[in-house]
């Protein structure tokens, strides 16, 4: 059957435009931007607890209450990167000690709780009206956390975090300084999904919102070349 290219071509431009993700001119970065509850990243997200659309500065973001709010959403953006930047821009509200809010998880390992895996995350840990970061990326033969207590900041502001591997070297950054890094022998991770508000298997659960969040496939970005505007 002969097909219409005019057809194909209204089409796929529906489809584009029905996305609520960019990609970065010149390099491999895929933007999710959190101005929906009913698509993100191209995805139709899971809800849990009740998210919240809100306005802010940077634009709308989601909002989750420190205690039941979570979207899952089917997808590992990162899944088969040898070298990444994952970044986001998120303000903390306080709240408890340990809140695990972005997490991304590969299909393989099917329990979460689990010491074993294959996974990336981004942590936070508040103390009074400060936080400081916690990353942690964890896979076959490597496990490796990120995190120095002295280097806090304040809760309630927008902020931007990253962490990246170069095929040397696991670094994490706040507002575009450079928090920790270590040496690490990182294999690809496979593909999977993500969860936002709380870790995959629903403990830990963050207070504050989330704007957009970027992943760079391929290479560690500088932070004069970070995919999300650092706010100031």
């Amino acid at each position: 059957m002969k097909t219409d290219r005019r057809s194909l071509l209204i089409g796929g431009s529906a489809l584009l435009a029905g996305l609520s993700l960019a990609r970065a001119k010149g390099r491999d970065t895929e933007i999710w931007t959190f101005d929906s509850l009913t698509r993100i990243g191209g995805l139709t997200p899971l809800i849990e607890g009740a998210p919240k659309l809100i306005d802010g500065p940077l634009g709308k973001a989601v909002a989750f209450d420190g205690a039941n709010d979570v979207l899952f959403l089917d997808r590992h953006p990162l899944a088969g990167a040898a070298r990444f930047t994952f970044e986001a821009l998120f303000r903390p509200d306080g709240g408890a000690f340990e809140q695990r809010w972005f997490h991304l998880e590969s299909g393989e390992d099917p329990d979460p709780t689990a010491k074993t895996g294959t996974r990336m995350l981004f942590e936070i840990r508040v103390v009074e009206r400060e936080w400081y970061l916690d990353t942690f990326i964890l896979g076959p033969g490597y496990r490796q956390p990120l995190i120095v207590p002295e280097k806090r900041f304040p809760v309630g502001r927008w902020h931007h975090v990253a962490q990246s591997y170069d095929g040397t070297t696991y670094c994490a950054f706040v507002n575009g300084a450079l928090q920790a890094e270590a040496a690490l022998a990182f294999t690809p991770q496979g593909p999977g999904r993500a969860s936002v508000g709380m870790r995959m298997n629903k403990v830990s659960p963050f207070r504050g919102a989330v704007r957009q969040v970027a992943f760079t496939r391929g290479e560690a970005l500088a932070p004069d070349r970070f995919a999300l505007k650092i706010p100031r």
